[in-house]
Parts: structure tokens; sequence; C-alpha cells
């Protein structure tokens, strides 16, 4: 386990090459697991790939890789602007975390501007689509 790279997506991300395209790009979530399980590879790591809707299981995930986890990239969506329950579960962690995202957040509404994960992490990657998630695994790997 502890070769393995956690990447934790949250809401909406399930949505990825329908939703909002012109922002969040063409590919789906199923592309960018495979781009980032062929990052892994290529570093010799292995990935554990996850999403959900659900700040609790989002949270669960986050429990069950803080100690064991070679790292954790974390893209928690609309989240990332308003969950408290999840800054606390990360303040819990033993391993480094990269906050990933798509877009670039600043770039956008006014109330995307700040992060309850940004704090916490060892680096925050924005803007360059699903790029940023492969720039994240060699982050990791690099230490």
């Amino acid at each position: 386990m502890a070769d393995t790279i956690w990447v934790i997506n949250g809401p909406n991300l399930n949505l990825l090459g329908e939703r909002e395209p012109e922002i969040y790009g063409h590919d789906g979530l199923a592309g960018l697991k495979a781009r980032c399980e062929k990052a892994a590879a290529a570093h010799g790591v292995s990935l554990r790939f996850e999403q959900s809707n659900h700040e609790g299981e989002i949270i669960d995930w986050l429990h069950a890789a803080r100690i064991s986890a070679r790292g954790i990239i974390l893209n928690a969506g609309g989240y990332t602007h308003t969950s408290v329950a999840i800054h606390d579960a990360l303040k819990t962690l033993k391993v480094p975390l990269i906050e990933v995202h798509l877009s670039n957040i600043f770039a956008r509404e006014e109330f995307r501007h700040h992060s309850y994960i940004s704090p916490l992490a060892r680096g925050v990657i924005c803007g360059l689509g699903a790029r940023g998630y492969e720039l994240a695994i060699a982050a990791l790997v690099d230490g």
C-alpha cells in the first residue's frame, strides 16, 4: 500500500466530458483514470482512483489513506470551497497531499478563490486540465 497513490475526486466529476466541457474538457472520468494509471505505471507506483458525490465517502477514503498511502491527490470539486469536514479529515494525514483542479479556480467566480484544502496541501495544481493529475503523481513520486 505504501507504493499506492490515491486519487480522490469529488462531486460532479463523474460528469466530466458532459458538464461544461469548455471549462473541464471533453474527456470523461474513465479517460482521466486511464491517464492517471499510465502516469503511475511509468513511475512504478500503483494507483487507487475514486470519485464520489458524497462528502462522507470522501472523508472515509481520506481516513483509509491517511497513513498507508504514498500520497493523496485530491480534487474535491465544489467541496473545496465549502467543506470544513474534509478540511478536518485532511488535518489527520500522515502522507503528502496535492490539491488538483482541472480549471483555474482563480480565473472563475469569486467563491471559488477560497480553498479549505490548500493550507493543508504540499502543493496546488490548477488550470492544466488532466495534465495536472499527471504532474501531481510525478511530484508525489519525486518527494
